[in-house]
């Protein structure tokens, strides 16, 4: 019986391919970056998707959208497609996001990051990945149940959310304060993974994001001893956290890959603008990703330590704060049934081996997680996410897309 449910889904979904290609296409070419990051937002691609779903007969659509003055109209979309199963009692969730980072240095980019190219049985462009390839996947999944009539045991309903790039206070957490979730409910995001679709992502990583601002005194490049070169301190302070850093917290964690806490030094913004200027201000950013067995306050104190220790060594006013921070949220445990589940799911349609591990990465699991609730995240992806020519295998969509309905057919 599973083999033959197996094969209907699978004979569906692989005839929507061509469908999934352009609907991928679509998306990619409508830009839903943060305005935050300078962007107008995910209303566009969130009208659209809304359209095609509701062109495919799913009528039950409901918004929570979350009010953002910097958004066009004023709002941050977030809407659920939902199907009542035979336990109305419990739902089981698939949640993507609407979002998508901005391209980056458009020159390393082969392609227009925003007009999607095909090629070599992969589609390229921003958000191809992350998360357009789990947008498509979930949409045709429903879309498969639907016209396959199955009736799935319990509810199940797609959230597609917005903010997850930059926080998620205009998507999930907007959405926790509605009492949208209840108790029982598990959920699956289709938002990490590996090549082989065997990693079940079941613990993430505290996600820290700091800002360090560097006060000197500027002076012209020829006399230097008139000022204080706050870009010197701020190169002594960055060095001087990664150093101390990776050797206080450099214990190994298998769960996890990497298999460390990771303290990387990202953004730098511009001090002055020509070459003869010691700068007087100098600001940059660390990304950190801090093991779960470690905490946050020791974490700052060491760098509050640091930071103080600098300032005084190099005559300067340092400050630092946090940009973004999201705790290591509880681990979902491998043998919760949502995770057993998609283990059957996955190595029926991939015929792999699929284990539970951790990442460094932030998604709206973690979120679900602190909550108190069952999480997973899965894909199969090569991961190009946030990096120049972005793409997604058109053959990890429909398998994805396969795996989604057959779990959906057969959660309990």
């Amino acid at each position: 019986m599973a083999d033959e449910l197996l094969a209907k889904i699978s004979e569906k979904i692989a005839g929507y391919e061509n469908e999934m290609v352009e609907f991928s296409k679509t998306i990619i070419g409508i830009p839903a970056i943060s305005p935050k990051e300078g962007g107008k937002g995910e209303s566009q691609k969130a009208a659209y998707i809304e359209n095609i779903l509701r062109q495919w007969g799913f009528d039950d659509i409901t918004h929570y959208d979350a009010p953002d003055e910097l958004a066009p109209g004023g709002k941050r979309p977030n809407f659920v497609v939902r199907m009542k199963g035979k336990d109305p009692s419990r739902t089981l969730w698939l949640v993507a996001h609407l979002d998508i980072v901005p391209p980056g240095d458009l020159k390393k980019w082969t392609c227009d990051p925003y007009q999607a190219c095909v090629k070599d049985g992969k589609i390229y462009g921003r958000g191809s990945e992350d998360n357009g390839q789990a947008l498509v996947a979930t949409c045709f999944a429903f879309r498969a149940m639907r016209e396959l009539g199955i009736s799935p045991a319990v509810n199940v309903a797609l959230l597609l959310g917005s903010d997850e790039e930059t926080g998620s206070d205009k998507g999930v957490l907007h959405m926790m304060d509605k009492d949208v979730f209840k108790k029982g409910d598990v959920f699956l995001v289709p938002d990490g993974g590996n090549p082989a679709g065997t990693l079940l992502e079941v613990s993430e990583k505290t996600i820290m994001w700091l800002k360090f601002t560097v006060e000197g005194k500027q002076c012209h490049g020829s006399m230097p001893q008139r000022g204080n070169n706050a870009h010197r301190a701020g190169m002594k302070l960055a060095l001087e956290l990664d150093r101390v850093l990776h050797k206080k917290y450099g214990k190994r964690n298998k769960l996890f890959d990497p298999p460390v806490s990771t303290f990387e030094p990202t953004k730098k913004e511009a001090n002055v603008p020509n070459i003869n200027t010691v700068p007087g201000e100098d600001i940059f950013y660390f990304d950190t990703r801090i093991l779960p067995e470690f905490k946050p306050a020791d974490v700052e104190k060491l760098i509050a330590a640091t930071v103080k220790r600098i300032a005084k060594a190099t005559r300067t006013k340092i400050k630092y704060e946090k940009m973004q921070f999201a705790p290591a949220a509880p681990p979902t445990s491998p043998d919760a049934p949502v995770v057993k589940a998609l283990a059957q799911s996955v190595k029926a349609v991939y015929k792999n081996k699929p284990y539970a591990g951790g990442i460094g990465g932030g998604t709206f699991a973690a979120i679900f997680r602190r909550a108190g609730y069952d999480a997973v995240v899965w894909s199969r992806l090569d991961d190009t996410c946030h990096g120049p020519d972005e793409y997604a295998w058109i053959k990890f969509i429909v398998g994805d897309s396969k795996v989604c309905a057959l779990l959906m057919a057969t959660f309990n």
